[in-house]
């Protein structure tokens, strides 16, 4: 009576920590999405909900789908409505490795794992902050990892397993529909079938599982062939290898980004569970473990080998360390079951989370002031070139700036109303879409190569096209500065000399903004769908 009196005090302990856990991290991941300006590839996929599509040039169409849904249909269109859902699942997900640790190896394993997510750069901040296809995928995996934990072990096959892997492929199916990564999670499935469940394979819930999610990404697939298979080209040539020749700073830079993205900390519990898992510590015999191993270790080890040739992002591995998490977890909880010291806060997570929670603040900091930095740059086309902070900085600024003169242009007559924005590469025209064209109902079309400008080829499409005689902007930031004589000299008559628009952090002055007059347009730039036969009716 004692020992179970004991055992439900523990319980609400754990219940009472895990949503303390839950409640604190979106809390501070909602400031944070709420005090920083969107990056390069958030306004970017903001583009995604804005022109929705059944896939796009580099990435399925969750991502938008979700920005749109928790922005409800863009009414809600700043920056902490539009990482709404990052903040929001990142809260779901850590209920669900929770659950998903205290299946495997009690409610301290899943607490555990809990903690192990939230320390994790990757998760709490990459995914959890930032609106990236990685949001809605983690979420989705999560979720089809849960089934196929419950389903792929079972002994015999019975009616709920089956269920569950019907599940499983739904829940893939949406994961694919996020980031193509995910279909790592059918690879472990197979190889743990084929090495210790070929009963799976003599089961037509296998199959109808395997065709839910092929229905489900089916959309991305049509896409495609309309297209070109320009996404699936554009993304095997990013992890392509064949001449590139062997490269060992590409390797200890994928290497060091996953150590640094999942913390430091977290990296070498997880490294130390691995080892303590070979030598049979723990975890003897586990099919569930095998399962978390195979979901999680070829995408690392696949992706580490791609390394070796050509450049690749940390990021990318990412959810394979889910699983890893959760092997950690249960190493901790196991250890923990060993030594008789079942500890709330284990010091190896605590560190961690100071370690996340420190870097956090500084870079917001940093960010937000500069006060760590100086580029001594005498350059005006230069100054901030080496500074990525003004990714997420320096956009709400420009924007009220460039308004003021653009407003006094137009009632003076110094050009059309109808003068459209132009920008030569996905970044920075999706900034200036979002943070000064879309909201101001200012037209802004990007020209160049499809390599360069992305979706942009296809939203060009749905936008007023450049005419003969009209007049445009050019904006060209010094952090990237480009010149616009090579660029739009042969379609423009004139270009006028630019007027500078400063920001500043504080008092320091850390990046100019160049803006472009083009007067009386002579030649429209070619349509790069059409040039390259994709997308035509």
């Amino acid at each position: 009576m004692v020992q179970n009196d004991d055992e439900n005090k523990r319980e609400k302990t754990i219940r009472r920590t895990l949503v303390i856990i839950i409640v604190l991290s979106v809390a501070i991941r909602a400031f944070f999405a709420w005090i920083l300006e969107l990056g390069n590839d958030e306004v970017y996929y903001w583009t995604y909900a804005v022109y929705p599509d059944w896939s796009h040039f580099d990435h399925p169409p969750m991502v938008g789908w979700m920005i749109r849904l928790f922005s409800f249909n863009l009414q809600f269109g700043n920056e902490l409505f539009i990482r709404m859902s990052a903040v929001l699942l990142g809260g779901l997900n850590t209920f669900m490795i929770y659950l998903i640790g205290k299946r495997i190896n009690g409610a301290f394993a899943g607490l555990y794992a809990a903690m192990l997510y939230n320390t994790s750069v990757y998760c709490f901040v990459i995914a959890g902050v930032f609106i990236l296809p990685d949001t809605p995928q983690l979420f989705f995996s999560l979720a089809a990892l849960w089934f196929l934990l419950t389903a792929l072990p079972a002994d015999p096959v019975d009616k709920r397993a089956k269920v569950r892997m019907l599940l499983a492929g739904f829940f893939i199916g949406l994961a694919l529909l996020s980031k193509y990564t995910a279909v790592f999670l059918w690879v472990g499935a197979g190889l743990y079938i084929l090495f210790y469940r070929r009963r799976w394979l003599r089961t037509g819930a296998l199959y109808f599982s395997i065709l839910i999610t092929l229905l489900l990404f089916s959309p991305v697939i049509l896409w495609n062939v309309h297209n070109h298979f320009i996404s699936f080209t554009f993304n095997s040539q990013r992890v392509s290898f064949w001449g590139n020749g062997l490269r060992p700073d590409y390797f200890f830079t994928e290497l060091f980004g996953q150590v640094l993205y999942n913390n430091p900390v977290n990296f070498v519990i997880i490294l130390v569970a691995l080892v303590a898992l070979w030598r049979k510590r723990f975890g003897k015999g586990n099919q569930q473990i095998k399962i978390l191993l195979l979901t999680s270790l070829p995408l690392i080890f696949l992706f580490l080998f791609f390394a070796l040739f050509r450049a690749t992002l940390p990021h990318w591995t990412g959810p394979a360390y889910l699983s890893l998490m959760v092997v950690a977890a249960v190493w901790l909880a196991e250890k923990a079951k060993q030594t008789g010291k079942v500890i709330l806060f284990p010091k190896a997570i605590a560190t961690a989370a100071m370690l996340l929670l420190l870097t956090m603040i500084l870079g917001l900091t940093e960010i937000k002031t500069g006060v760590f930095t100086s580029s001594g740059e005498k350059d005006p086309e230069k100054l901030g070139h080496n500074d990525f902070t003004l990714d997420m900085y320096g956009w709400r600024q420009f924007s009220d700036r460039f308004l003021e003169m653009y407003r006094a242009d137009i009632r003076s007559g110094n050009i059309g109303r109808d003068a459209p924005i132009l920008s030569y590469r996905w970044f920075p025209a999706a900034h200036l879409d979002f943070y000064v064209a879309y909201p101001n109902h200012i037209n802004l079309l990007v020209f160049g190569d499809l390599e360069r400008i992305h979706k942009y080829a296809w939203i060009n499409r749905e936008r007023k096209p450049l005419q003969l005689g009209s007049d445009a902007w050019f904006i060209t930031p010094s952090r990237d500065f480009k010149a616009p004589q090579p660029l739009f000299g042969q379609y423009f008559e004139t270009i006028e000399q630019p007027e500078i628009i400063k920001i500043y952090k504080g008092k320091r002055h850390v990046e100019n903004f160049f803006v472009y007059k083009l007067r009386n347009c002579i030649k429209v730039p070619e349509d790069v769908l059409t040039v390259n036969g994709i997308g035509m009716e």
